[in-house]
């Protein structure tokens, strides 16, 4: 019996941990990305236009994986849809407000997710110290 309160146990801690990452990996960004860019304004502060829901989960996507994946990204939306990159757009600078200042930081905060080390082997360890003979 108690093998299986404890299997139980194990299985709800697995189904816990995925939905942690789906909902902070899928949810998440996308909704950190429509904060910044659509409800604080941060597209019209650079004078580009507000993101639908599947260029919002482009956009998080793009920020949140690596540079290989930001390669695939921009090969993929060229092939399918290139006319989508000539859009014409304005942008400048956007004004020192506090309001910008907390969306760019939204932004960053996604994109640092890919920034971290994930792997261990990835992690800069101490090297090892040649032994003396």
């Amino acid at each position: 019996m108690l093998g299986w309160v404890l299997a139980l146990l194990g299985l709800g801690a697995l189904l816990t941990a995925v939905v942690a990452v789906v909902v902070g990996g899928l949810l998440l960004g996308p909704l950190l990305v429509w904060l910044a860019w659509n409800v604080l304004g941060l597209a019209g502060a650079v004078g580009a236009g507000e993101l639908g829901f599947w260029g919002l989960v482009l956009v998080a996507v793009f920020l949140a994986v690596g540079m290989a994946g930001r390669v695939l990204i921009v090969a993929v939306v060229f092939l399918v849809d290139p006319a989508w990159l000539h859009r014409s757009a304005t942008l400048h600078w956007p004004a020192p407000t506090l309001r910008n200042f907390v969306a760019i930081c939204l932004l960053l905060a996604v994109a640092s997710a890919s920034a971290r080390p994930h792997r261990e082997w990835q992690r800069k360890r101490p090297r090892d110290k040649p032994v003396m003979a």
